[in-house]
């Protein structure tokens, strides 16, 4: 039971079709409680046709959706639920302070004002009209909307992309107190830096799929592509293919580059070689590259 409890988002077989588009084709998804979880994918993957299914917006053509083990409906209609979509304005000609008062007074035990004012950012804007805002204090309003119930789970779509590099930077901020105290996240985003330092897990999906998922260290030792690079000091040398684990290798004037399956093994090949070289480095292929390698490729968990 205990188990049980700590889940709070399962997807089984859950795909849905737009007449002949199958956005999402058979997902299974598991989160639990006190995650922050990144969705990562190319446009037209399905991250927001499966949030919007997370939300009880959109009904799942075949497989099930549950939040908290109950229906989307009813973990909406018992406040355990927050969004933040891409989508959707919020009341012209009202002051900031008022509208999320009007917001507050929709649940029954939300956050105090001042949390979420605090939480937000909003004290300088409290009595600013909402119409009058920046792109990114829009945001942080719609933000604070989110989590004026004081929802477990809160689900953000592309959350910043009005954002500029300070104003996003705030809100990560904000994000990160939040889910500091507990609550559980799921968000979608372009960003991969984004996803790289403010998530605990990310799950890659592409054309409908779940392709990776995991955190950045376990998703990059799987997938990505270690190099064991260094540079010659004499010209000439060559037979660097018979090293254990090199399956491709890269020579540009001096400096090569091995790549890899067991970068240890290569290292050590090369040490014990007569071979003379110097600046010898370890790398990986950073997120970019590994989820640019997984999207293009279509491999992961279920290829």
């Amino acid at each position: 039971m205990k188990e049980n409890a700590e889940r709070v988002v399962q997807m089984r077989g859950v795909t849905k079709t737009f007449g002949a588009v199958r956005a999402v084709d058979g997902i299974d998804v598991e989160i639990r409680r006190g995650e922050t979880v990144a969705l990562l994918g190319p446009n037209g993957a399905g991250k927001t046709t499966s949030i919007s299914m997370l939300l009880g917006l959109l009904k799942p053509t075949a497989g099930t959706v549950a939040v908290f083990g109950q229906s989307p409906e009813q973990a909406i209609k018992h406040s355990l639920i927050g969004a933040m979509l891409q989508e959707g304005k919020l009341m012209s000609g009202v002051r900031v302070g008022e509208f999320l008062d009007f917001v507050r007074s929709l649940h029954p035990a939300p956050l105090s004002k001042e949390k979420l004012m605090d939480l937000a950012s909003l004290g300088e804007i409290e009595h600013r009209r909402v119409d009058r805002l920046s792109g990114g204090q829009t945001q942080r309003v719609r933000f604070a909307m989110a989590i004026a119930g004081n929802p477990q789970l809160l689900l953000l779509d592309e959350p910043t992309a009005a954002m500029d590099v300070e104003a996003r930077r705030d809100f990560w901020t904000s994000m990160h107190a939040y889910a500091a105290e507990g609550h559980t996240i799921l968000f979608a985003t372009h960003y991969l830096e984004e996803a790289e330092t403010s998530a605990s897990r990310l799950i890659i999906i592409a054309r409908g799929h779940v392709i990776a998922d995991g955190t950045v260290p376990e998703i990059q030792a799987r997938y990505g592509e270690p190099r064991v690079t260094f540079t010659l000091q004499e010209e000439g040398a060559k037979g660097f293919e018979q090293f254990p684990g090199v399956h491709r290798v890269e020579v540009v004037d001096q400096h090569v580059t091995l790549h890899t399956s067991n970068p240890d093994a290569t290292a050590r090949a090369l040490v014990a070689s007569a071979i003379p070289w110097k600046d010898l480095e370890v790398k990986s292929t950073d997120l970019e590259e590994t989820f640019i390698k997984l999207v293009h490729n279509g491999k992961g968990e279920q290829a």
